[in-house]
Parts: structure tokens; C-alpha cells; sequence
């Protein structure tokens, strides 16, 4: 299998005996190849991480969602509804320390125009 067009250029790669513009064409394109690979990791990295905060946030969902649920469940037991209330506070004690750990500050500072 033929690599290179030999016959056209006469040398075993087409680098051999290219001029100095060529040969600085390449390693351009050599750096924007790099570039490219880089910010498309950068991007994949993105994508997992937004699935992952979408994961949280539909379980989140599906907590609250289901409190109705719950409540109907303990029906007018005292003991059940106060378990009810005791499990919901945790619950959402938790998911309030979580979602204020993973809230960047804001920032006061103004925007420059």
C-alpha cells in the first residue's frame, strides 16, 4: 500500500526537501490538531459532569414529588406523621447542605465593559 506519491515528489516522505513555509504549515497544523483534541476532552469532561448534576437534580425532584405520597401513607398516625416530619427535615436539611457546598459564591465585582 502506497503511502506517499514517490513519483510525484521523488523523496520517501513528502517532507523531505520541503521548504521552510511548508514545514511551518505543518507544526501550525500540528498545534491546532493539538488544541482541538484538548478542548474536545474539556467538552466531554463538561457533558459527564452536567449528567451527573442532572442525576441529582432529578432525584431531588422525585424526593419532593413523592411527599404527598408520604404523607398519605402515615395517614392521621401521630407516631407516623412525626416520623414523616423527623425524616423530611433530614432530608431536606441534607439536600440544603448540598446544594449550598456546591454553589459558587457570588461575585461582587461588576462587569467591565
Amino acid at each position: 500500500m502506497k503511502l506517499w506519491a514517490f513519483e510525484h515528489h521523488h523523496h520517501p516522505t513528502p517532507w523531505d526537501g520541503a521548504p521552510p513555509w511548508a514545514l511551518e504549515l505543518r507544526n501550525m497544523l500540528g498545534v491546532v490538531i493539538d488544541n482541538q483534541e484538548t478542548m474536545m476532552s474539556a467538552i466531554d469532561d463538561l457533558q459527564a459532569a452536567v449528567a451527573a448534576e442532572d442525576t441529582v437534580i432529578d432525584s431531588a425532584i422525585t424526593l419532593i414529588n413523592g411527599i404527598p405520597a408520604l404523607i398519605a401513607a402515615a395517614g392521621t398516625d401521630p407516631q407516623k406523621l412525626a416520623d414523616l416530619q423527623k425524616d423530611i427535615a433530614a432530608k431536606s436539611a441534607a439536600l440544603a447542605a448540598a446544594v449550598a457546598a456546591n454553589t459558587p459564591a457570588a461575585t461582587t465585582t461588576p462587569p467591565t465593559t
